[in-house]
């Protein structure tokens, strides 16, 4: 019997664990902090040894494949150790891609806007009439919709750490949103190694599959020509394989293919409008009609933390992007305001270049309100613009201070350009805690 260890006990560690029990797997489940009850219990219920706490090297090791939830760094000891004895290390989509028997996989990879586009494509299939799953990075896990039984069809958000660890893993439909500076801790800081990683997307695809992406991208086009030219492609990080593009047949779409294509969203921002397009490319090449796609489009009202509005008082419009945890994000959300803004920022900086949005803020800000454990960098990099700036430490304290500064015909703006993990959960969180705050206003 062959014996999986699974590193994560969370939703995509615990899915894994029930596939592979399923499919005969001798299974062991380890996870450094504390597994959620809800998870102990289906582990318990299956008979899956798990632990929780610490990392049993012994058991690890003695596995035949280790599966790593993306949350996992290479830069773990005991990833450290298994890379060092030579076991293969596997993500959820590349375990998960051995049990897809009859279905189809539509993939979306993007450092922005992956979500809110897997969303609508999961949208306009389900409305088209066919079974689907959504899974991957938002969701239910895979693995965990694969144990329930197939469906015709799986939309997957995938990671760039996700995409690390596929190696056999093909999709059918691939759609590249964009690729711009994000987790460059996880990636030696270098921008090479995170442009494979998000390219490797479009590994195993072969010349009836489909690989959608926007043009104008800085980078993709330029990727792509590395690969037809035969370059050398760079592995995206120590302990994965190089990764094997195919010859899909390649659809890129531009800024104009929305009023071309007579699109219409509720959605708002040019970002908003290539997700629309790549969207209907993906959905049509899964053979949905026309009428059907448009249509759905038309009625999509968009995804929590992203852009959300949330309400008007006192004539502010209170503006919840939490999702936006890299620059490019905060820069995408920035160009979408179109009244003076207040802008929330801070979190676990990630390596971020704020230059970036420096001449939006100083364009379109009112104040800039930093929120966050540790605001250095952020004083550092926004005193000097011109601009109020307050600093804050719990999202009570943040909402009150940008109330204040804050005028009737302003918006503000939470796009905080840094991870979460300092004052929060996850980045739900600190979105629904920013709601809750502006509520009680």
């Amino acid at each position: 019997m062959k014996k999986i260890a699974v590193l994560g006990g969370g939703e995509s560690g615990a899915g894994v664990a029930l596939l592979a029990r399923k499919e005969g797997y001798d299974v062991f489940v380890s996870d450094s902090g504390r597994i959620q009850d809800k998870y102990k219990s289906l582990l318990n219920e299956h008979n899956i040894d798990w632990e929780e706490g610490s990392h049993d090297a012994g058991s690890i090791l003695a596995a035949d494949e280790i599966m790593k939830s993306p949350g996992v760094p290479d830069t773990a000891p005991i990833i450290k150790s298994v890379i060092e004895k030579g076991l293969p290390v596997i993500s959820e989509p590349e375990f998960c891609s051995r049990f897809i028997r009859r279905g189809k996989t539509i993939c979306v990879t993007g450092s922005n806007g992956k979500t809110t586009t897997t969303t609508l494509i999961y949208d306009i299939m389900r409305r088209s009439g066919r079974t689907v799953a959504l899974g991957g990075n938002i969701g239910k896990s895979l693995a965990m919709q694969l144990v329930a039984g197939e469906c015709d069809w799986y939309v997957l958000e995938l990671s760039s750490f996700q995409l690390d660890n596929c190696y056999d893993f093909r999709a059918d439909i691939a759609v590249l949103m964009n690729i711009t500076p994000d987790h460059l801790d996880r990636y030696d800081f270098r921008m090479q190694n995170y442009i494979n990683s998000k390219m490797r997307i479009m590994q195993n695809q072969t010349p009836a599959d489909s690989f959608i992406y926007w043009a104008d991208d800085e980078y993709v086009p330029r990727e792509l020509e590395r690969r037809r030219s035969g370059e050398t492609i760079e592995k995206p990080v120590p302990s994965s394989r190089e990764a094997k593009p195919g010859h899909p047949a390649l659809l890129p779409f531009t800024d104009d293919d929305f009023t071309r294509l007579g699109l219409e969203t509720h959605l708002f921002g040019n970002h908003n409008r290539r997700n629309a397009v790549a969207a209907y490319l993906a959905t049509r090449a899964a053979g949905v009609g026309e009428n059907v796609v448009k249509q759905a489009i038309k009625e999509f009202k968009g995804v929590e933390h992203r852009l959300e509005y949330v309400v008007t008082k006192s004539g502010i419009d209170f503006i919840n992007d939490s999702k936006a945890t890299n620059v490019d994000a905060c820069r995408v959300a920035l160009e979408a305001m179109t009244r003076p803004t207040v802008l929330i920022l801070g979190g676990t900086d990630k390596g971020n270049d704020y230059d970036v949005i420096m001449p939006l803020v100083k364009e379109k800000c009112r104040a800039v309100v930093f929120l966050g454990a540790d605001n250095t960098k952020l004083h550092t990099c926004f005193d000097g613009a011109g601009l109020p700036v307050a600093d804050t430490h719990s999202m009570r304290e943040c909402v009150a201070a940008c109330r204040r500064v804050a005028q009737a015909g302003d918006t503000v703006l939470l796009s905080p350009c840094c991870a979460s993990f300092d004052l929060f959960k996850n980045m739900e969180d600190r979105g629904e805690q920013f709601v809750l705050c502006v509520n009680e206003l």
